[in-house]
């Protein structure tokens, strides 16, 4: 069972023992040599367990925290259960997307997004149906350096000590896996009481109602007892870490108000998988006008998370320097960590998986995890990290910056070993819900440890770039 990850994992970022959490149900439901399920039971059993302490502390009465194992294995594979009116007609991934042989080894490419397709097809010199050919001529790191140099994002494939030796893997270890730094003073702020902070919410949906045109579908949020009651989340991210680090919070009580980019590609699936609870607005933060609507909702904000590569958001006036003083709980959000020469490299879960030699394990060609685990995986530990903050900033006051990394999480899922144990692969079914909204009647996962009744995910820009 995964009460001793819990244990360790919890006294890592808290500094205190962890109080009672039980398991239940079978941790051998995933395919695969890596601990994924004991590592996703881990993460939810943690986050709840931070959840249900902040809820007490709040005068709240949290249930017994009980992690089904099941239940977190498949939340960590969350967007593959996602259907539209029962349809399962949204693919994952785009055409060109996949691992392709090299002249020396494998090469994945990264191309869900159109500006990422057309960057790798300049890098290679070729159209769609040549891509195969072109990295089959060519050495796999030198097709990732080519991709990477056009914009694009790609990973060829190395072992362990590759990783450790060539790659960024032991400045990656050295890295806290959730580094909770207090980067300024600023005043305490207790938590406002549960039962003002649920009155608030009701003025507030009131408001919304009031102000909303004929049709508007509201985001209606069910009045239950949550720990976040009365904190707002500005959500900065996109593909999957990010936004899954918001729907955890969102689903213990949070305001989340999804910023995106107006001239970002969306993936619909991703949407309607880990929007569920949230708001969603447009703001150009590549604009003065925008930078500035930011500033405001930062200046009303506990908690800003975002997903930018290192130093990209600060370029516009959002880095840690920047929010200094105010008091707010900033998480960063990178692939490759935090420092060492790749913390700006352009990265996802399967492109991380193939650096670090996860994908390598089998021995011969390309393995992946059975579910994207980094990214889920630094999700929900994103989300242990907010709440501890929380609590220390309401104690002792301060500015908070929480850090993790794709790779972090993926050296702790090596650390906690193998498992061949063949696996029996659970029924989600109980675990699913249907939700009214924007896209239509839609079935998703339930939040595995939060109260259910989440409102259905709405499409981006939905809303005006307010608070409410």
């Amino acid at each position: 069972m995964p009460r001793d990850t819990l244990a360790a994992l919890w006294k890592d970022v808290t500094g205190t023992d962890a109080g009672p959490v039980t398991f239940e149900g079978d941790e051998h439901v995933l395919a695969g040599p890596y601990r994924v399920a004991h590592a996703a039971a881990a993460c939810v059993g943690a986050a709840t367990l931070a959840a249900a302490e902040l809820l007490r502390e709040r005068g709240g009465t949290p249930a017994p925290v009980n992690v089904h194992i099941g239940h977190a294995a498949e939340a960590f594979r969350s967007e593959r259960h996602v259907r539209v009116a029962g349809r399962d007609d949204r693919g994952l991934w785009a055409a060109l997307s996949g691992d392709y042989r090299a002249a020396d080894g494998w090469v994945r490419l990264h191309a869900n997004y159109p500006h990422h397709a057309d960057a790798l097809l300049r890098a290679l010199g070729t159209e769609p149906d040549g891509v195969r050919a072109a990295v089959a001529a060519r050495p796999a790191v030198e097709v990732e350096d080519a991709v990477l140099a056009a914009g694009g994002a790609a990973a060829a494939m190395r072992d362990r000590a590759g990783w450790l030796a060539d790659g960024p893997g032991a400045d990656v270890r050295a890295e806290q896996l959730v580094s909770i730094e207090r980067i300024d003073d600023a005043p305490a702020r207790p938590f406002p009481p549960l039962a003002r902070a649920l009155a608030d919410r009701i003025i507030a949906e009131q408001a919304l109602a009031d102000r909303a045109a004929p049709g508007h579908v509201l985001a209606v949020w069910p009045l239950a007892e949550r720990a976040l009651s009365g904190i707002r989340v500005l959500d900065l991210t996109h593909v999957i870490a990010g936004p899954v680090a918001s729907r955890v919070l969102a689903a213990h009580g949070a305001s989340v108000l999804h910023v995106t980019d107006p001239k970002r590609p969306v993936l619909h699936r991703l949407v309607l998988d880990t929007d569920v609870g949230k708001r969603s607005c447009h703001v150009d933060l590549d604009t003065d006008a925008g930078r500035e609507t930011l500033r405001g909702l930062a200046a009303d904000a506990d908690v800003l998370v975002q997903s930018y590569r290192p130093d990209s958001l600060a370029r516009r006036g959002f880095g840690p320097d920047h929010l200094a003083g105010t008091g707010i709980v900033l998480v960063s959000l990178s692939a490759y960590g935090h420092t060492g020469p790749w913390r700006t490299r352009r990265g996802f879960d399967s492109l991380v998986q193939m650096s670090c030699g996860i994908a390598a394990d089998g021995g011969g060609e390309p393995t992946p995890l059975p579910a994207q685990a980094l990214d889920h995986g630094t999700g929900w530990l994103a989300a242990l990290g907010v709440l501890t903050a929380l609590r220390r900033r309401a104690r002792e006051g301060g500015t908070w910056h929480v850090r993790l990394s794709l790779a972090r999480t993926a050296e702790w899922l090596h650390d906690l070993g193998r498992d061949t144990t063949p696996p029996t692969p659970v029924d989600a079914t109980p675990w699913l819900d249907e939700t009214a909204g924007d896209y239509g009647l839609v079935t998703h996962i339930r939040v595995p440890g939060a109260p259910p009744g989440l409102a259905a995910a709405r499409k981006p820009g939905r809303d005006p770039a307010t608070w409410w």
